[in-house]
């Protein structure tokens, strides 16, 4: 059971980054495109760990922190490149 949850988990993780992906070839702006890619990459990548945590429980720090640093730095790097994109239109 907590095999097939797994598999559920990483399955929808992976979806999201393929929705993400295709999220890149709409007509909207590069900033709206920079926070599909942010969001569905952090989550996908988040759920797909979670999947791994049921898989395996004893690593449940090293896990935890990998979930942890995914929801900091993705956000942070994600509003990094979005700055510097508006501030490269702005010129």
């Amino acid at each position: 059971m907590s095999n097939m949850f797994s598999l559920v988990l990483m399955g929808i993780g992976l979806f999201f980054w393929i929705w993400g992906v295709f999220g890149m070839f709409g007509r909207r702006s590069t900033v709206w495109k920079l926070h599909i890619i942010g969001v569905a990459d952090t989550l996908g990548s988040i759920l797909i760990i979670a999947g791994l945590w049921v898989q395996y429980p004893r690593e449940w720090p090293l896990l935890l922190l990998a979930i942890l640093s995914l929801a900091v730095w993705n956000t942070m790097l994600g509003y990094v490149m979005a700055h510097c994109s508006t501030r490269e239109t702005a010129k």
